[in-house]
């Protein structure tokens, strides 16, 4: 999907127990403050990146072939009355929303991949440090591919691929970062040097924000994720990026790129020697 379809929108019933403190937007309710607390939060799914264009009625549209959907809400600016580019959408059951994660998540709309996670994750709970930088990709690789490619590694918080603000190209790097330390060593293992789109990409630990070369997966980073308490939060099966808090919002990923690539690391086994005629690192 990289667009709103031009076909005529599926009809939602009204929710019941919709109509007190709530407006009608396309023949469904968007909820009042009473509801955004007394909503499901486990069927409730945050959606980020969202283009200006979108408004509810398009967001309506596209959730809705995933399933039933109580309720849409886009925070909007006070003053603007302008979504601020990210919104929740509540299915009626906890199985839609964990389908529309996995099928929906990373598609494009009006040229933007929207991420989807559970809203009820907390970014600055799950984040350990496991944040990986990736450099020398195509301009082709998006963050739908990105995010195809390490997940296969564990389970990403977020991918990211770094864009020029004023022609929205690829700067040619960009971050991810996992739920484990085990994760982003694996990745990094396996993927470093290895080639996408028939280039060979560099992958190594992210530098930390406002600090002197100090990057992250440091032995002190490890040691706090290790000792997280048992009952802490863990992210869904396949999220793209950890949900804000609702009235937060989402900001990109507070990392830079390193100033030198890393040691090269040998490939491991089962991955494909480069195509013929490619420079090898």
């Amino acid at each position: 999907l990289k667009g709103a379809s031009a076909g005529a929108r599926p009809p939602v019933r009204h929710p019941a127990g919709a109509q007190r403190g709530a407006t009608l937007v396309g023949g469904m309710a968007t909820p009042s403050i009473t509801q955004i607390y007394e909503r499901n939060q486990e069927a409730t799914i945050y959606v980020g990146n969202l283009d200006p264009k979108i408004d509810e009625e398009i967001l309506l549209e596209v959730m809705v072939n995933c399933g039933p959907v109580a309720n849409i809400h886009l925070p909007k600016d006070k003053i603007t009355n302008m979504h601020q580019g990210y919104g929740f959408v509540e299915f009626k059951n906890e199985e839609d929303a964990d389908y529309a994660i996995k099928i929906m998540n990373m598609i494009k709309l009006f040229g933007k991949p929207i991420r989807l996670n559970k809203s009820s994750q907390d970014k600055k709970t799950n984040e350990v440090g496991a944040n990986l930088f990736i450099g020398n990709l195509e301009p082709e690789v998006d963050e739908k591919m990105l995010y195809d490619t390490f997940s296969a590694f564990g389970v990403l918080l977020f991918a990211k691929v770094m864009r020029d603000p004023d022609t929205g190209e690829s700067r040619g790097f960009g971050f991810i970062s996992y739920d484990t330390f085990e994760a982003s060593d694996a990745a990094l293992v396996g993927m470093n040097g290895q080639f996408l789109c028939n280039r060979p990409i560099s992958v190594s630990y992210a530098y930390k924000k406002e600090t002197k070369g100090e990057r992250h997966g440091s032995a002190a980073e490890r040691l706090m994720a290790a000792n997280r308490p048992a009952d802490m939060p863990k992210p869904a099966a396949a999220p793209a990026m950890a949900a804000k808090q609702e009235g937060d919002v989402p900001a990109a990923p507070s990392l830079r790129p390193p100033s030198s690539m890393p040691p090269n690391m040998p490939p491991p086994p089962n991955i494909s020697a480069p195509p013929p005629g490619m420079p090898t690192k």
